[in-house]
């Protein structure tokens, strides 16, 4: 078993709002926050295709640094810069990068009779060695961190990987993966299941190149019907919380907090609370105080949830999102991780993202006074705590 020397954690806020605790604030990250809005990003990417970058350790662990740096001091966790499509590569699936389009694959599957279903279900994958290559960028990242924030490990979810495997790419009718889920339940079933045993082994090993906590991407989810979600993808959304502590174990590893993101499935929050999850992602079709009153009943912390077309709003439209979330979740002294519904879109402002980031300390700060924050009292709920820090640097 690798065994790394990793400085002491700086900042373990988000860890321990994973776990539950009580904490002086909530701790603050985006989805995608390593990405194309970041002019510093397309400087290290270069003419690089987005998988090369992917195998990379020495570009993907720069990327991955790259909103630390830019943002120091207001967010407390990093994302590992990848892809949830190298499960499927990993498979011996063929996908690509096309620009302006997203992710391709050449060659979907197109049914059970399809000669490549039969490959890659009798495909014996060793995801150690296959994505080798994410694990050595995790363990750099830990390393050119020094500590100042934990690291998110990831992948996608067995029913999301299903609906790219058999559409081809994105898709908005989703015709291929309702063919496969109604006319070859089963066929499907067995599919899930390989990449569900798969996704557990491929988080296990993140976690002993360095990852401090991981989060299964449902991002299709939404997709399905709750009758379906109940048959295709909680299942197996299941296997992997309840299997990964047990093989971390076996790796004579520390269980991390897991995370789970059902992106459209707003219906199944009931349900995905009663897994062993730690957290769970909201989008932004989820009621901040509606969700967190239902989360506090089975002692979940929640992460989310605002809609990421907000930044392209402006500051007004920014901080009255926020305060929706602030006095939503409870005003982050517990169960709650801020971030947004989704992964950041592309051509947002940087400083629009730091504004952001911004209001939710301060906002936060100013519901822990005790002042739940509004548009006519926030001017002086600032002044209050500006008149207190005078008085304390005078002790």
């Amino acid at each position: 078993m690798a065994q790394h020397n990793f400085a002491p954690l700086k900042n373990d806020l988000l860890l321990r709002t994973a776990r539950g605790q009580k904490v002086e604030r909530p701790p603050c990250w985006v989805m995608r926050q390593a990405g194309r809005y970041l002019p510093e990003y397309h400087e290290a990417k270069g003419n690089k295709d987005f998988f090369e970058c992917c195998r990379s350790p020495e570009i993907a662990s720069t990327l991955t640094l790259q909103p630390i740096d830019r943002y120091e001091g207001l967010i407390d966790a990093a994302i590992i810069f990848s892809d949830i499509l190298v499960i499927p590569q990993a498979m011996g699936m063929e996908v690509v990068m096309v620009p302006e389009k997203g992710p391709h694959f050449p060659q979907p599957l197109e049914g059970p009779e399809d000669p490549q279903y039969k490959e890659v279900m009798e495909r014996s994958v060793d995801v150690k060695k296959e994505l080798d290559y994410v694990y050595k960028a995790i363990t750099m990242t830990r390393q050119k961190l020094e500590g100042r924030v934990p690291l998110y490990g990831f992948c996608g979810a067995p029913f999301t990987l299903m609906c790219y495997m058999v559409e081809g790419g994105g898709s908005k009718i989703f015709r291929h993966t309702k063919t496969w889920i109604f006319k070859y339940a089963d066929e499907a079933k067995r599919l899930l299941q390989k990449i569900a045993e798969l996704c557990v082994e491929y988080l296990a090993e993140q976690v002993v190149a360095g990852a401090q906590i991981i989060q299964v991407f449902d991002s299709w989810a939404g997709e399905l019907a709750p009758t379906q979600f109940a048959e295709f993808s909680l299942p197996y959304l299941k296997h992997i919380c309840d299997h990964l502590p047990a093989r971390l174990k076996e790796l004579e590893q520390e269980v991390v907090p897991m995370v789970v993101f059902a992106k459209g499935a707003w219906y199944a929050l009931d349900d995905l609370c009663k897994t062993k999850y730690d957290v769970i992602g909201l989008d932004w079709l989820h009621a901040p105080a509606e969700a967190h009153a239902d989360a506090q009943k089975h002692g979940k912390v929640l992460q989310g949830n605002a809609d990421p077309g907000v930044l392209y709003g402006g500051h007004k439209a920014i901080t009255k999102v926020v305060e929706e979330m602030v006095k939503g979740f409870g005003g982050g002294k517990q169960g709650w991780i801020a971030n947004l519904g989704h992964g950041i879109t592309p051509f947002v402002n940087p400083d629009d993202l730091k504004f952001y980031f911004e209001e939710i300390h301060r906002l936060s700060e100013l519901y822990q006074e005790g002042i739940v924050p509004t548009k006519v009292d926030v001017e002086a709920a600032e002044q209050r705590i500006h008149d207190r820090n005078i008085m304390s640097s005078d002790w």
